[in-house]
């Protein structure tokens, strides 16, 4: 089974940064189609960014210009750079890998940006 486990979520201030890493487990990696997805309380799961299998980026107009996703297939990885963070970014931040109709979903972090 392919795992999926996110990190790097945490407290921030406004204007500040953080790195996302979503780790995913097995030899397929470099076929998936990745996606960083977020929940706020209340509120329904929305697309942050999504980089496909041949590097492809698009991002939700929310983020575009603040935020960059990436892959580095060598270590099975995506990232989620997040700059100048609002206080309307705080969420849980999903990972998710798509292969085909195959969703495969990361237990989720935590980010809150707040003074």
């Amino acid at each position: 089974q392919v795992h999926v486990v996110e990190s790097g979520g945490g407290l921030v201030q406004p204007g500040g940064s953080l790195r996302l890493s979503c780790a995913v487990s097995g030899s397929f990696f470099s076929s998936f189609n990745m996606g960083w997805y977020r929940q706020a309380p209340g509120k329904t799961r929305e697309l942050v960014a999504v980089i496909t299998n041949d590097g492809s980026t698009n991002y939700a107009d929310s983020v575009k210009g603040r935020f960059t996703i990436s892959r580095d297939n060598a270590k099975n990885t995506v990232y989620l750079q997040m700059n100048s963070l609002k206080p309307e970014d705080t969420a849980a931040y999903y990972c998710n890998a798509a292969l085909k109709y195959i969703n495969y979903w990361g237990q989720g972090t935590q980010v809150t940006v707040s003074s």
